[in-house]
């Protein structure tokens, strides 16, 4: 098991959201695949931060949960490698402690696993639980039920909020990934990228979600970089996008095209004039120091998608 006890410089507000996340140095393609699910979790009856890493290259496929510490000041990191010649890995139980001497227990199992091709990230029977106090704070796969039996733990009161899930793609026309983007789905949206900047004919992208294009952009050179507000079922998603890297970076393919998805449900904005949440103390630290009380409501993030999505020739 490795364990990390990191610590960082803490600061009372930083930057936006989005502003930070797509700022973070992106690995370029002759590393590795990876998938980022940032979680806030209800732990000990506080909000703490919690990320999720799926990590995939050559030689290794691995798992990483971190937690961080209430005042945001430490990361306690529990890694998973799941060696694909080691059918054992694959199912298994570990403990880290966080603050406080506090102990927490993270179970999986990836036997059965469905990952989609190039992924790290699998898609369908399995599960890994985050448990503490004998609550299962986080959960994460569809095999729910074996879950409970093998922790022997009860569901959490609050469940966990993901507020931003960030991936790198590779490919050389087509990219895919998988989000929530409507609130009323029960499951998650096929998202794809197709790009043709190559050829003749001028440079063209589409966007699709479940398979419908809801994003047509003729003329690429000249329209590289914007945004557009689609429906996803009864849900309005804003997409931004910055493929000025796929056209002019050279050499060819050694740039990414960025892909914001931001979902924002129709009744958002009467709900957060009502909410009296607009200002005070908190709504500085919602994004960063996550010590708030569980039965305060907190948190309520807004999610997001982060898609890089990297050309190989």
């Amino acid at each position: 098991m490795f364990f990390d006890r990191t610590p960082t410089t803490a600061t009372s507000q930083g930057p936006p959201l989005a502003e930070r996340i797509t700022d973070d140095p992106v690995i370029t393609k002759t590393t590795q695949s990876t998938v980022t699910l940032a979680y806030q979790a209800n732990i000990a009856g506080y909000w703490q931060n919690v990320t999720v890493v799926w990590l995939k290259n050559l030689m290794n496929h691995s798992l990483c949960i971190t937690v961080d510490s209430r005042d945001g000041d430490f990361h306690y990191t529990c890694k998973v490698d799941l060696k694909p010649w080691h059918f054992w890995s694959k199912k298994g139980y570990k403990s880290f402690e966080v603050e406080s001497r506090r102990k927490v227990d993270v179970y999986w199992d990836l036997r059965s696993a469905k990952f989609p091709s190039g992924s790290p990230e699998p898609c369908a029977d399995f599960y890994v639980a985050l448990v503490s106090d004998e609550e299962v704070v986080l959960l994460l796969g569809d095999y729910k039920k074996k879950a409970y039996k093998r922790t022997k733990s009860r569901p959490a009161l609050v469940e966990a909020v993901l507020f931003y899930k960030k991936e790198n793609v590779f490919g050389k026309r087509s990219f895919s990934t998988r989000a929530r983007l409507d609130e009323m789905a029960k499951k998650e949206h096929e998202i794809t990228v197709e790009g043709s900047t190559s050829g003749p004919r001028d440079p063209e992208m589409w966007v699709s979600v479940d398979g419908i294009v809801v994003v047509h952009v003729r003329n690429l050179h000249w329209k590289f970089r914007g945004n557009q507000t689609v429906m996803v079922g009864k849900t309005q998603v804003h997409v931004y996008w910055d493929v000025h890297d796929w056209l002019f970076k050279s050499p060819p393919g050694s740039g990414h095209g960025l892909f914001i998805f931001k979902p924002e449900p129709a009744d958002s904005q009467s709900d957060r004039e009502g909410s009296g949440r607009g200002g005070g103390e908190n709504s500085q630290n919602s994004a960063g120091s996550s010590y708030y009380p569980a039965q305060s409501g907190f948190p309520n993030p807004e999610f997001c998608l982060f898609l890089y999505a990297w050309k190989v020739d």
